[in-house]
């Protein structure tokens, strides 16, 4: 496990830089979660990623017995403007999501939608993210066999709006909605997009 988390935070500081600060966030029966917070470059964006999530796979909830080698692994990555809000603030939240699939025997994949049950930042427009494609910023870790890759799954903030309007036309529509308006999805106080 420290082997596998320790080429993932070099694989994020290949892909994201050097971060300036870490916090770290146990729960109950669960492995330690650290967040790593990437400072601002050029184009003013701070991005948060999980550490630790990845430790063990993701198992299906309908498994009687949970392989502790193969299935999915993850990490998460939040990208938003910096300086506009109190973004740092995010840390606990991003813990959560990235323990849920040992707190609640979830799977998380690129579409799915994540709830935090409140402001993920104090004064957040957003309760909840939309999990999105990997490959982007941080490409995959390739791990030896049998274990599978880590893939770094990017977060896109939802409001409440969003989340509902997603749930019932899908991820594809809302991304699609997103683009067609133009939606800046890191700027931490930006309104839901028209869903009419």
């Amino acid at each position: 496990m420290a082997d596998v988390l320790a080429l993932v935070e070099a694989r994020l500081r290949e892909g994201l830089g050097e971060p300036d600060a870490r916090a770290a966030v146990t729960f109950l029966g669960t492995d330690r979660v650290e967040v790593l917070r990437f400072p601002a470059g050029d184009g003013g964006v701070v991005r948060y990623a999980t550490l630790g999530m990845s430790a063990q796979p993701m198992a299906d909830p309908t498994a009687v017995l949970a392989d502790p080698v193969k299935g999915p692994r993850a990490e998460l990555v939040l990208s938003v403007r910096g300086g506009l809000a109190d973004t740092d603030k995010v840390l606990r939240p991003l813990a959560v999501l990235a323990a849920s699939p040992q707190v609640e025997g979830v799977v998380v994949t690129p579409g799915a939608s994540l709830d935090v049950g409140g402001p993920l930042w104090p004064g957040a427009p957003f309760t909840a993210v939309l999990v999105a494609e990997p490959g982007g910023l941080v490409p995959d870790l390739e791990l030896p066999d049998p274990m599978d890759p880590v893939r770094f799954l990017p977060l896109l903030p939802m409001t409440p709006n969003e989340a509902a309007w997603k749930r019932v036309h899908g991820a594809q529509a809302l991304q699609e909605r997103w683009l067609t308006r133009g939606t800046d999805l890191r700027d931490p106080l930006r309104t839901s997009v028209p869903l009419d």
